[in-house]
C-alpha cells in the first residue's frame, strides 16, 4: 500500500508518527520546509527511518509554510493509494488540492485541532475549498469535528484518531510511589514537597502571566517551574513585582529530559488563552500528572475528566485557577488518585495507536471510534 502525506515541517511528534506508520505501508511525506523559524534547534534533530521524506523546493511564506510550485509533480493519478493533506490554506496546500481535484484524485484531510467560527472572508473560503471536498477528515476531537463541519465536511465523513506525541514505552504503567517521586525530586534538585510545572513559549497566548498572578496566593513552600527557555522582561518583572521567590524559570528541555522532569513534578498547569491542541498535556498525563488547563485548549477539552484527572477552568478566570491549584497542592492523596486516572486515559493516546487507527482506515477496516 502506498500512502502520500503533504505536511508543512518535520516536527518531532510528526516524524515519530510517520516512522511508525511507515512500518505498515510504503509512506512518502512531502514537506514544505525543513523547520520552523520559531522553534528550538532540537526540532531539527529528526531521522526519517521508515518513510521517504522529501523537502519541496520553494519560497518561505511564514514561520512554517512555503510556496512550492513543484508539488504537482508528485500528484499523479494511480501512483498512491491514499493522499493525505495536513496543511490548511498555505499556497502549497491550495495548489496541491487544486491539482488533486483537476486530476480527480481523492484525498483525505487531517488536522491537529481548531476552534470553529473564528475565520471569515478569504481565509474561510480557502479552508472550505480544502476541507469540503476531502473524501474523509481525520479529526482529533469533538471540537475539531465542529471545525471541519463548519468548513463543509459532512459529519459521516469525519474519523476520530488519538492525536499524541507519546510512544507506548514512555507511558507510565502505574503512578509513581511517594518514595519514587522523592527520588526524582532529588535528581533534579527540587526541594519543595509540591511542585507545579508549566511548559511553553514565553508569549502572551500561553498565559504565564495568569499563572504568576495565581502564585501570589500560593505558599512559598509550593514550587512553580516554568519550562520555556529565556523569559522575556515582562515575566521577569512580574516575578519581581509579586515577590515570587518560589517561581523558577527553566531553560528549554529536550523532550526526553522533559518527560523525566515531569516525574519530579506533582501538578501540570497550562493556563493558555488558546491552543488548537496542546501536546504537552498528553505528555504530562502520560507521566502521571494531574492537569489544570483552560476551555480554550482542545487537549484539555478532550482529555480532562473534571475532578478525576484534573480540572478544566475558564480562560482568564484566575479565581477558578487559584482554587484548582490550591485544591491539588493541599492533597497528596487527591494527586495520587488523579495520577492513576491520567495514566489510564493515555493508554489509547500512543504513537502506536495513532498509526494503527489510520491503518484501519487505509486497509478498509472499521472507522476509529
Amino acid at each position: 500500500m502506498k500512502v502520500l502525506y503533504l505536511s508543512n515541517i518535520p516536527s518531532p511528534y510528526r516524524v515519530d508518527y510517520f516512522n511508525e506508520l511507515g512500518k505498515f505501508c510504503e509512506l512518502t511525506v512531502l514537506f514544505e520546509a525543513e523547520s520552523s523559524t520559531e522553534r528550538d534547534e532540537e526540532w531539527k534533530k529528526y531521522r526519517f527511518e521508515n518513510f521517504k521524506g522529501i523537502f519541496l523546493k520553494g519560497k518561505r511564506i511564514n514561520t512554517d509554510t512555503a510556496f512550492c510550485p513543484g508539488v504537482g509533480a508528485y500528484l499523479k493519478r494511480g501512483v498512491y493509494d491514499f493522499v493525505v493533506v495536513t496543511v490548511l490554506a498555505s499556497p502549497t496546500a491550495l495548489l496541491a488540492v487544486n491539482t488533486l481535484k483537476r486530476r480527480r484524485i481523492p484525498y483525505f484531510y487531517e488536522g491537529d485541532g481548531g476552534f470553529a467560527g473564528k475565520t471569515t472572508g478569504l481565509k474561510a473560503m480557502l479552508k472550505r475549498y480544502i476541507i469540503s471536498d476531502a473524501r474523509k477528515c481525520f479529526s482529533t476531537s469533538g471540537e475539531f469535528d465542529r471545525y471541519c463541519t463548519a468548513y463543509g465536511a459532512k459529519q459521516e465523513n469525519i474519523l476520530r484518531y488519538p492525536f499524541t506525541s507519546v510512544r507506548k514505552e514512555e507511558l507510565l504503567t502505574a503512578p509513581l510511589t511517594r518514595e519514587q517521586k522523592r527520588e526524582w525530586k532529588r535528581e533534579f534538585g527540587i526541594e519543595e514537597n509540591c511542585a507545579i510545572v508549566s511548559v511553553g513559549q514565553f508569549i502572551h497566548r500561553k498565559g504565564f502571566d495568569l499563572l504568576l498572578e495565581c502564585c501570589r496566593e500560593l505558599s512559598e513552600r509550593i514550587g512553580v517551574y516554568i519550562v520555556g527557555g529565556k523569559p522575556t522582561e515582562e515575566y521577569l518583572a512580574l516575578r519581581e513585582r509579586y515577590g515570587l521567590k518560589q517561581v523558577h524559570f527553566m531553560e528549554f528541555m529536550p523532550r526526553a529530559q522533559l518527560m523525566r522532569f515531569f516525574c519530579a513534578m506533582d501538578i501540570f498547569a497550562l493556563f493558555t488563552r488558546e491552543d488548537i491542541w496542546g501536546l504537552v498535556i498528553n505528555e504530562a498525563m502520560a507521566s502521571g500528572l494531574p492537569v489544570i488547563s483552560t476551555d480554550r485548549c482542545i487537549a484539555a477539552l478532550e482529555l480532562i475528566r473534571q475532578g478525576e484527572n484534573g480540572f478544566l477552568v475558564e480562560t482568564e478566570n484566575t479565581a477558578q485557577m487559584k482554587k484548582a491549584l490550591q485544591r491539588l497542592a493541599d492533597s497528596e492523596e487527591l494527586r495520587e488518585q488523579m495520577s492513576q486516572v491520567a495514566i489510564q486515559c493515555m493508554e489509547r493516546y500512543t504513537i502506536e495507536n495513532m498509526a494503527a487507527e489510520h491503518m484501519k482506515v487505509f486497509e478498509g477496516g472499521r472507522d476509529p471510534s
